[in-house]
């Protein structure tokens, strides 16, 4: 296929249908500067992957165009088989689930539980005059269980925990059955305990036949489930390596990505990083 971009003739790919995430030398710009890019990357139909990277990275300015919310400044951006600008993204953002703190912030505090995860299969957030049907309520409770939360389906959300907040997000991302699942930083803000919790129940989703391809974003590799399969790894707005998990997530490439010294455990399926004491300098 060939198409004319700012007065160049470029050649661009047919889409491959095993591909629910495609981008082509994705570039996103804002105000003149680059806030990630160019970024090429293929997600494939039951893969998992992590976006890792520090502050700045552009894990989120990336996550925004797989979630269909923004257009990138340059290059091609397929989801779902459909390129971006050539399709109706209302009808594509169903298909895919997004789980973000933008999206939390939005949830009203007297929102019983069970009516926000429902109401995703309305495309509303949050229940208003809408009559939903007793199937819709009882998959909305199986959403909740598979995330060990289907005890807070009559809570309001303002009187649950951070962590009890994630899973009822991440129920609702799942409540329409989507081809993509977008995880943007779900362990951000926890203690240690309501990440742990969330961490195995994610791990458990990702070991589901039925999960769709899953995409997630954090900053620390404590945070990257056992049962997850790919990484891509970001450092100011540039990638260092993409791949399987293992081939990408080493000592050297967070030292690269990071900028530090870093030295890489892994115990049980989990990774754990620490800083490298430089040589010569020791505690008193």
């Amino acid at each position: 296929m060939i198409t004319v971009s700012n007065t160049k003739v470029v050649a661009v790919s047919e889409p491959d249908p095993d591909f629910l995430i495609d981008f082509e030398d994705v570039l996103i710009r804002r105000g003149g500067v680059t806030l990630v890019g160019p970024v090429s990357w293929k997600v494939e139909l039951d893969e998992k992957w992590v976006i890792l990277g520090p502050n700045g990275a552009g894990k989120t300015s990336l996550m925004r165009v797989a979630a269909a919310e923004v257009h990138p400044t340059a290059g091609v951006a397929r989801l779902l088989g459909e390129r971006l600008g050539g399709v109706d993204v209302t009808e594509l953002r169903p298909r895919i689930g997004l789980s973000s703190s933008a999206l939390a912030n939005r949830v009203p505090a007297d929102e019983v539980v069970k009516d926000l995860v429902v109401s995703a299969g309305y495309a509303v957030l949050g229940r208003w005059q809408e009559r939903y049907e007793e199937m819709d309520t009882h998959r909305a409770i199986d959403m909740l269980e598979s995330l060990g939360a289907e005890h807070l389906a009559d809570r309001t959300y303002g009187t649950l925990s951070e962590g009890e907040r994630k899973r009822v997000l991440i129920a609702r991302a799942l409540m329409t059955d989507p081809e993509l699942l977008l995880l943007d930083e779900p362990a951000a803000g926890l203690d240690l305990g309501g990440r742990e919790e969330l961490v195995s129940r994610l791990s458990d989703l990702a070991e589901d036949p039925d999960s769709p391809a899953t995409v997630l974003i954090t900053h620390h590799v404590e945070e990257i489930p056992p049962s997850f399969t790919h990484a891509l790894l970001l450092s100011e707005g540039r990638v260092v390596s993409q791949g399987l998990l293992d081939d990408v997530i080493t000592a050297q490439n967070l030292s690269e990505a990071f900028s530090q010294s870093i030295s890489l455990d892994r115990v049980g399926g989990r990774f754990f990083a620490r800083r490298t004491r430089r040589p010569g300098l020791h505690r008193a």
